[in-house]
Formats: C-alpha cells, sequence, structure tokens
C-alpha cells in the first residue's frame, strides 16, 4: 500500500474523486433545484393543458347543444312551412273552387238573361207580326162604315181607359 501512495495515478484519482465530490457538494444544489424547476414548468404545463382540455370539451359540448337546438329549430320551421304551405293549398283551392263558382253562376244569370231577352224579341217580333197580319186582315175586310163604328167605340171607351 505504500507503493500505492508514491504512484501519481493514485493521487491524480484521488484529486479526481475530490474534486468531483467537491464540485457535485456545490453543484448539487443548483442542479436539484434545476430539475425542481423544470418538474414544476412541467406540472404546471400538464395543468395548463388538462384546464385547456376541460375546456374544449365545454366548448365541444356547447356547440353540440347548440347545434341539436338548431336542428330542433330547423325541423320546427320546415314543420311550420309544410303547416302553412298545407293551409295556403288548401285555401288556394277553396278560392278556385268559389271563383269557377261564381264564374259558372254569372256565365247562367248572363245565359238566363239573354234566353229572356231573346225570348222578348221572339214575342216582339210575333207581335209585330200579329199586328200587321191583323192591320192586313182587317184592312181587307173592313169597309169605311164598320171602320167609322169602330173608331167610334174605341173614342167612347178611351176615358174609361185613362182613369
Amino acid at each position: 500500500m505504500l507503493e500505492l501512495i508514491h504512484d501519481p495515478e493514485f493521487w491524480v484519482a484521488v484529486a479526481f474523486v475530490i474534486v468531483v465530490v467537491g464540485v457535485g457538494y456545490k453543484v448539487a444544489p443548483a442542479i436539484a433545484k434545476a430539475l425542481d424547476d423544470r418538474a414544476a414548468r412541467i406540472k404546471a404545463e400538464l395543468d395548463e393543458a388538462q384546464r385547456l382540455r376541460e375546456d374544449a370539451q365545454k366548448t365541444l359540448a356547447e356547440y353540440q347543444r347548440k347545434q341539436r337546438d338548431a336542428l330542433k329549430e330547423a325541423e320546427a320551421i320546415i314543420a311550420q312551412a309544410k303547416s302553412e304551405a298545407e293551409r295556403i293549398g288548401k285555401q288556394a283551392a277553396a278560392d278556385l273552387e268559389a271563383a269557377i263558382e261564381r264564374r259558372t253562376r254569372q256565365a247562367e244569370e248572363k245565359i238566363a238573361q239573354e234566353q229572356q231577352k231573346a225570348l222578348a224579341e221572339v214575342r216582339g217580333a210575333a207581335v209585330d207580326i200579329a199586328i200587321a197580319a191583323a192591320r192586313q186582315i182587317i184592312a181587307q175586310q173592313l169597309d169605311a162604315q164598320a171602320g167609322g163604328a169602330l173608331i167610334d167605340r174605341a173614342i167612347a171607351a178611351l176615358p174609361q181607359q185613362l182613369h
């Protein structure tokens, strides 16, 4: 062992161990602090990531709820539009039917008026023909003396017809 004390490699090794222990003793708290700081930063980042994840989940749930609400509202709007379209269709059909009925009634009334007018014209023409025929017959069969008597009776009956 005495030889070991005279060996320079031994003293280099001892010096190395002393330096490493001395440096380790001085640097160990700094390394431990650096590692603790890094662990705290990582923990803070993990906590922040967890908080962001929870916020993202809340936001996702809120948007899913909004989407469901929007779908319900869209379905309600569609149902209301279908109902309104059906009501308008029924109203249009009823209006069309009423218009057709009104036009039919007007056409029937116009036809009836035209029939009455034609009938009156036919009657008027028949009366004119009858009067013309009666004149002709009376002119052929009535002589002057019978015509005078007939005129006298008509004049006498005139005051009774005027009152």
